[in-house]
């Protein structure tokens, strides 16, 4: 269907001998017969439209421009218009202003010249369609790109979180590992940033939405970006309104919109300068500026820099480290919780400016940290809490069993499918961390067959995997995993979920009795 030329031509015999002609040169082409059944085919796939210049009263021309609006970025749908000669209209010129790709030919047209302009346009389409496979080929290259760095990041962190509890007050010990652990976050950062251009381009970015307040985003931020802004004496301020900001949002989105544009503050910002972070809110709609006092923006450049892949200059004239997505990234995101993004300067020397708009509410809530739990340790029961590990790469498996012998768990460790089906008959555990990609049983029939032999314990199990991808996570989720996370972990996360799955049970059991 993608090779085929629709045609649409209302009354005459136009259609049945344009179809014909193409038929004898064994191109395929469907007569449509109204201008709905022409954008039901368009729906199903084409190699372009062949149609007059009367169908544009018809219908035609706003089936035409919806196709074109909505049709994806390697896609520029050829038109061929024939035209009677000296022809000049309005729905003509709105057609050859609108539509993009069209060629006009006027009538009576030669039969060569109507079969060299099918053979063309088929032929710049079938280009498109090589540009759609080069780009299906670039977004599984970057997912297997990500998970194949993630899996290395993971035992790399858990040897550092290691390092910490074995030599607690080793001060050089904690100046090196503070160094990996700063570059293992940072590399984290530029994967996770690929991985996101991959997913906005094939529209599989979906916001978890959940109410937070605008206080802890902001302080998250701030966290994540005040140790490259120390470094270099940069302050950074806030300035809050008096009343708790409401967010029903994607939290680690937000975060990720305002980290990306702070620390790009911080990157053109010269040692010693300041940024400031003033939110207000009025009419549903929270305002934050982000203001700095760094090397400013050239007219100019205002228009590309939310651009993919833009790179500018540091304070020191070369260019600055990153991929140059970070902005591009968080105007989508902004967009798609119906706000925006705009950046404002004065000019090179004259700091830069981003206000971030995005809807919101004022609250009387306390202030409360997604996902954050108690911090009582389940371990300190009488009895220790049993946690298999299950990875086949043996590093990360051992290096994370040791962080849970360390916190008084009682942790064993499998190194494959079969091996934590093995475990799992000998000791029963209440909790189970696996990845997912293992060659002899993967992490998903792993899980499932470890659900049928559960008759009625409870189990914890969450997947750790280097996939992020939303297959991935609703195929764990399926399988019987209650928890997705991608590598590195912190090590304090998966603690966090199993106390408050502990803390769960506790209050039901309580209740029941």
């Amino acid at each position: 269907m993608e090779q085929r030329i629709l045609i649409y031509a209302p009354g005459g015999q136009d259609a049945a001998l344009a179809a014909k002609v193409l038929a004898r040169d064994a191109i395929a082409s469907h007569a449509c017969r109204s201008a709905d059944e022409l954008a039901e085919q368009l729906a199903l796939g084409a190699g372009g439209v062949l149609t007059v210049d009367e169908a544009l009263h018809a219908g035609v021309y706003s089936a035409l421009e919806a196709y074109a609006c909505q049709q994806p970025d390697w896609s520029d749908l050829p038109l061929i218009l024939l035209t009677h000669a000296g022809c000049d209209s309005l729905p003509l010129r709105q057609a050859i202003a609108t539509l993009g790709n069209l060629t006009l030919l006027e009538r009576p047209v030669h039969i060569l010249t109507l079969i060299t302009s099918a053979h063309a346009m088929l032929h710049a389409r079938q280009r498109q369609y090589q540009m759609r496979e080069t780009q299906r080929r670039k977004d599984e290259f970057i997912a297997s790109l990500g998970h194949e760095l993630r899996n290395p990041l993971a035992p790399i962190k858990s040897s550092v979180a290691l390092l910490k509890h074995l030599f607690p007050t080793s001060e050089q010990v904690g100046k090196v590992s503070d160094v990996i652990e700063r570059q293992v976050t940072h590399l984290t950062r530029l994967v996770d940033d690929l991985l996101d251009v991959a997913r906005i381009s094939n529209g599989k970015v979906l916001l978890m939405r959940a109410e937070f307040e605008l206080q802890q985003v902001l302080d998250h931020v701030t966290e994540l970006c005040q140790p490259a802004a120390s470094k270099r004496h940069i302050s950074i301020a806030l300035d809050l309104p008096s009343h708790a900001v409401t967010l029903h949002a994607d939290y680690a989105r937000v975060v990720q919109i305002f980290a990306n544009i702070v620390s790009n503050a911080v990157k053109f910002t010269p040692d010693g300068g300041h940024i400031d972070i003033t939110a207000r809110q009025a009419q549903g709609q929270l305002q934050v500026a982000v203001e700095d006092n760094g090397i400013g923006i050239e007219p100019e450049a205002i228009a590309r820099i939310f651009s993919m892949f833009e790179q500018g200059r540091t304070v020191t004239g070369q260019m600055t480290s990153g991929l140059g997505i970070g902005l591009s990234l968080a105007r989508q995101f902004a967009e798609m919780h119906g706000g925006s993004i705009d950046a404002y300067s004065d000019g090179p020397g004259r700091g830069s400016r981003f206000i971030v708009t995005l809807p919101a509410s004022a609250s009387d809530m306390p202030a409360s940290t997604p996902g954050a739990a108690g911090s009582e340790s389940p371990a300190s029961a009488h009895q220790p809490v049993q946690v298999l590990v299950v990875d086949d790469n043996r590093d990360a498996a051992d290096s994370l069993q040791r962080l849970f012998q360390l916190d008084g768990y009682a942790a064993s460790v499998a190194y494959g499918g079969k091996q934590a089906l093995a475990a799992v008959d000998m000791a029963w555990p209440q909790l189970v961390v696996m990845d997912l990609g293992m060659p002899d049983m993967d992490g998903y029939e792993a899980a499932r067959q470890i659900r049928q032999r559960a008759q009625g314990r409870e189990v914890l199990m969450i997947a750790l995997t280097g996939w992020g991808q939303g297959e991935a996570r609703s195929r764990t989720e399926q399988a019987g995993f209650a928890h997705h996370l991608t590598k590195p972990v912190d090590f304090d996360a998966i603690g966090a979920l199993l106390r408050a799955h502990l803390a769960q049970r506790t209050g039901a059991a309580t209740r029941a009795q």
